[in-house]
């Protein structure tokens, strides 16, 4: 069988490299998505933008022939029962209505709406239209962290005690080096600013591991205040650059999450997590696993006075992969055109996609008003 697919937003880096091509059309190169029974969907991706070039040269690129630039009319053909969402945060809110009042399966990539209120009202329209849902959690089915899980899930942790979380690298200002990231990332009032970007993620990979994030102390800075943009003009950096995070686990685990833009990486990775545990410890990245169980453990003695010879980074050992492992957004989308054609349970819809705006307006408020935000239980 086909499946029509609505793409919004395919002109952005992200909605073009990883759910244009390395998955919706990764999945069609693969004979499409398999289900329960044998039989496979394919996928038949409609380009939708605001740019006409953009979206007719990745058409005439890849081969496609549906594009537009007029959302209602991609919501109005019957044979594009699912729209999918990866513009700017500022225009998503809108467009999923839309595509909800249209009786349309919704998935989309996070922030699902610009304010905690906004997105619960997506969920609750969601559940009002009895269209299936869901929300991007790509980081969920990287190897690291597939790895990390089944750690989890082994017991190899005992007791889990701390999380200890580094993200980040050096974005550069735009003057005599181009950014590596575009420009409204840095103006809040573009929808710009880290710990909205950021916390988001880290909320569904600390709930999915860990436990339920239950307070946030956070501070939020712009340690960079003027950046210059891809006409190569001066602009204020009115967004936050840089989050430095507490998360109080469900179960009493104590998370620690650096996030930012103006650091530069001495790590294997471009983020790590490091999870301490009284039978065990790991670090893992998005590809990368190591472990130093309790019985491997060196017995190092504090000496300031005496150079450490300790190998402390070779006492570790690699998890092997012991799986093949896809692409993490392809994966994704996967699982969820078996949520919509199969009936698989989903757990990553807009209550999820809220729950991770919540964590992300808790560490804003955290830093505004200098003290820890405990978070209720959270419903429609």
């Amino acid at each position: 069988m086909k499946l029509g697919v609505v793409m919004n937003g395919v002109t952005g880096r992200m909605g073009y490299r990883q759910h244009l091509v390395r998955s919706v059309l990764a999945i069609r190169e693969q004979g499409g998505v398999e289900l329960a029974d044998g039989t496979r969907v394919e996928l038949e991706p409609m380009l939708v933008g605001r740019n006409a070039d953009k979206l007719r040269d990745i058409a005439r690129r890849h081969g496609l022939e549906n594009w537009t630039t007029d959302l209602d009319t991609a919501l109005s053909d019957s044979d594009y029962p699912v729209y999918f969402d990866a513009q700017l945060t500022q225009a998503r809110e809108k467009s999923l209505i839309a595509a909800m009042d249209a009786e349309r399966h919704v998935y989309t990539e996070k922030p699902t709406a610009e304010t905690l209120e906004g997105a619960l009202d997506l969920a609750r329209r969601a559940e009002a239209a009895g269209v299936k849902n869901g929300v991007v959690h790509d980081k969920l089915y990287l190897p690291g962290l597939l790895k990390l899980k089944r750690l989890i899930d082994s017991g190899f942790f005992g007791r889990i005690l701390s999380v200890r979380g580094e993200f980040g690298y050096w974005v550069f200002e735009g003057d005599w080096q181009s950014a590596q990231r575009p420009s409204w990332n840095y103006r809040a009032e573009d929808g710009g600013g880290i710990v909205l970007d950021m916390f988001c993620h880290w909320s569904y990979v600390l709930e999915n591991l860990f436990g339920r994030v239950e307070s946030v102390t956070a501070k939020a800075v712009t340690h960079v205040p003027e950046r210059y943009d891809e006409r190569g003009e001066k602009y204020a950096a009115t967004a936050d650059d840089s989050a430095y995070g507490i998360f109080e686990l469900a179960g009493g685990i104590i998370a620690q999450i650096n996030s930012s833009w103006c650091v530069r990486v001495n790590r294997d990775e471009l983020v790590e997590f490091q999870v301490d545990g009284t039978h065990g410890s790991a670090v893992a990245g998005l590809h990368g696993c190591k472990i130093q169980p309790r019985v491997a453990t060196p017995k190092p003695v504090w000496n300031p006075d005496l150079a450490q010879n300790e190998p402390f980074r070779e006492q570790w050992q690699e998890v092997p992969d012991n799986a093949e492992f896809d692409n993490g957004f392809k994966a994704q989308w996967e699982q969820f055109i078996r949520h919509v054609v199969d009936d698989e349970p989903n757990h990553y819809d807009f209550m999820a996609g809220a729950r991770g705006l919540r964590v992300a307006e808790a560490g804003l408020q955290s830093s505004r008003e200098g003290r820890r935000i405990e978070l209720g239980e959270l419903t429609l």
